[in-house]
């Protein structure tokens, strides 16, 4: 596997950022997995690119590289997203996660979320993600060591999404 670096990402990085789930909704659309983001570009949808540019301004973002190339993104803040109840106690809430396919980023960031998160003196640090289709996506967080702790409809009620929790 090539190297990963990790860095920390700004509003200098939000093209590179939408170019990375552009790429992401590609594969997924590749693979007829159409469920999670759709099958349009992010960086041709307002919404999408103003959510990516509050992340990148207001989170504590973070960029994985091979070799000076992004490949990777994660984003950290102290809670989730209006959509989700907040917990009784400090947190991490992982938000805007994309890698490409097979790079090994994904897991990178997430080892680098957890990290962080303890360099905080923090030991929860929580997630949501899409639950439908095949569960390939909770699967992956299962890997990195996340347990699911609550499942939730978002957006138009037809969203499957589950909440996974790990202790760092």
């Amino acid at each position: 596997m090539d190297h990963i670096t990790i860095r920390p990402a700004g509003p200098d990085d939000i093209p590179a950022v939408l170019a990375l789930f552009d790429e992401a909704v590609a594969w997924l659309v590749s693979q007829g997995r159409t469920g999670q983001w759709g099958d349009k570009p992010w960086s041709t949808n307002p919404k999408t690119i103003a959510l990516v540019e509050k992340y990148l301004t207001t989170g504590s973002a973070w960029i994985a590289e091979i070799d000076g190339e992004a490949v990777g993104t994660v984003t950290l803040t102290d809670g989730p997203g209006d959509y989700i109840a907040p917990v009784d106690e400090p947190e991490q809430f992982i938000h805007l996660l994309a890698s490409r396919h097979g790079s090994g980023a994904g897991s990178a960031l997430l080892a680098h979320a957890a990290e962080e998160t303890r360099r905080q003196g923090i030991s929860l640090l929580r997630v949501d993600c899409y639950a439908g289709d095949d569960g390939k996506l909770v699967a992956f967080y299962e890997r990195n060591g996340f347990t699911p702790t609550e499942a939730f409809l978002a957006q138009d009620g037809t969203w499957p999404g589950q909440i996974l929790a790990r202790r760092v």
